[in-house]
């Protein structure tokens, strides 16, 4: 432990002011070193939280689809997080938050690796010369690889449930490492990386940005519209499952197996969100951290209740059923609406943003059905419109008492070359409060990203059903995938 060196007998006695000068600096380098610590254990904490999502994935999704391809989904979401790690820690990271030299070089589009390969294989992050240049960090960087890779775990999650029941195994694979190793961390590095041409959080050069950039505070946009948009693609390319619609089109119901596991799913989910939205603070000792946390947690709660009231009570009205799979979808879509704007909205603005949520994702569940496009899990409708949604609000409802951080925070670039440009800047606001810049900073990267996910599965998903591996053969869909893949039944009769 540290402390204070004897004097040499040869030399000038300390006085009381220089003892009192020793003492508070080792109470600053301490001080330091806990706040790292501490930082890094609630990354951990966060990331934990958001990694036990994967369980909630897996029992809403075995309870959405038959009994006969149970086995076959539940392995989907182990390798999902299997694989997702190994991807994440090879070249994921690195393509999401490795840069191209100093700041003025850096890469805006890509991650790329600096001189000891940084993040790439955690090669930078390793051995003595990291330990002597920056293992005063106590492990914060490799507590924000776990919180990054549960991120990019649930992204790829998302498109499994869309393309459920009749995708073959090893399509699942190649598009899990596409998406985890290279769609979906692209997106992050320009909206989350320190000069991403998307950042509004990060990129303190607004010259650099498109509009000065986004505010998606945990991933409305990179996250859940980056899976929503690729399990688009997927359900579209590969097609509906036997016996959805009829001759003339009429939609056919094909019920889950069990409501339990999907009611269960969404409460797992639902206590996951809060390590994913308030843990996008990514430390707790940040003056004014623990009060963005509070607002994060409690905007999160309004939006998921309003959501789930909404869309059953609005679905009762044509249906004239109280559907519990409505109710869990509903509180899904407000939760993902509100995960872009968690930390920069006041209650009153995401109890809105969770209640046009709910209708957002209604019409978009019965727009999916009406052009036959058959996604067992709503994930389209959850996770991409939803999360196209959420963005957006924020250009609509971010206050101006929250919305400064990245654009005119007093570290910023543009508040550093210019003084007068620090603290709240009209146009960076809600347009509810003046604002229009922002708006138009969010909807732009609605429109990019959608651009980007979109092109890039397409091409992938339509490769693989020409190179025929896409589908399932027609009898090994009516068998079921546990029968004819997975050694028999998930469920014994003995």
């Amino acid at each position: 432990s540290p402390s204070i060196a004897c004097p040499d007998s040869m030399s000038e006695p300390p006085t009381l002011d220089s003892l009192a000068a020793e003492v508070a600096a080792l109470k600053a380098t301490s001080l330091g070193t806990n706040a790292q610590a501490l930082d890094a254990f609630y990354l951990l904490v966060c990331g934990v939280f958001v990694f036990f999502m994967q369980c909630g994935f897996a029992l809403l999704e075995a309870g959405s689809v038959r009994t006969k391809n149970t086995k076959n989904i539940l392995l989907k979401n182990l390798l999902d997080a299997c694989l997702g790690a190994i991807i994440w820690w090879l070249w994921g990271m690195g393509v999401a938050y490795g840069d191209s030299g100093d700041y003025d070089d850096g890469n805006e589009f890509i991650g790329t690796a600096p001189n000891n390969g940084g993040p790439f294989a955690a090669a930078g992050w390793e051995g003595r010369d990291w330990q002597e240049s920056g293992g005063e960090y106590y492990g914060y960087t490799m507590a924000l690889w776990f919180f990054q890779y549960v991120f990019a775990a649930a992204a790829a999650t998302i498109v499994s449930g869309a393309v459920a029941e009749r995708a073959q195994l090893i399509a699942y694979l190649i598009y899990t490492t596409i998406i985890t190793g290279f769609i979906y961390p692209v997106v992050v590095h320009w909206v989350w990386c320190d000069g991403g041409f998307l950042s509004g959080g990060f990129t303190g050069d607004k010259d650099k940005t498109w509009a000065g950039g986004c505010i998606d505070f945990a991933g409305s946009g990179v996250v859940h519209m980056t899976g929503g948009v690729a399990a688009l693609c997927g359900a579209f390319v590969i097609g509906p499952r036997a016996g959805r619609f009829d001759e003339s089109g009429k939609v056919m119901p094909i019920p889950g197996q069990s409501t339990p596991f999907q009611v269960v799913g969404t409460f797992i989910l639902w206590m996951g969100w809060y390590g994913f939205n308030p843990g996008s603070t990514l430390g707790i000792n940040g003056a004014g951290y623990g009060a963005v946390m509070a607002r994060a947690a409690m905007c999160t709660t309004v939006s998921a209740s309003i959501g789930g009231l909404t869309v059953v009570f609005f679905d009762r009205i044509f249906s004239k059923t109280y559907d519990v799979g409505m109710v869990c979808n509903g509180i899904l879509a407000g939760l993902v609406s509100i995960t872009a704007g968690c930390a920069s909205m006041h209650v009153w603005a995401a109890f809105l943003t969770g209640f046009i949520g709910a209708f957002v994702y209604y019409g978009a569940s019965k727009t999916m059905l009406k052009l036959k496009i058959d996604d067992p899990l709503d994930a389209y409708a959850v996770h991409g419109a939803c999360g196209g949604w959420g963005v957006i609000a924020v250009g609509i409802f971010g206050s101006n008492n929250y919305i400064t951080m990245g654009w005119a925070g007093a570290e910023s670039v543009t508040c550093i070359a210019d003084p007068t440009q620090c603290g709240p800047l009209e146009a960076y606001q809600g347009i509810i409060y003046g604002g229009g810049t922002l708006l138009g900073a969010q909807i732009a990267a609605v429109c990019i990203e959608t651009l980007w996910v979109a092109t890039l599965s397409l091409m992938m998903f339509y490769a693989l059903k020409f190179a025929g591996i896409l589908r399932v053969s027609e009898e090994v869909e009516m068998a079921g995938m546990d029968v004819s893949k997975h050694g028999g039944s998930a469920y014994s009769t003995a």
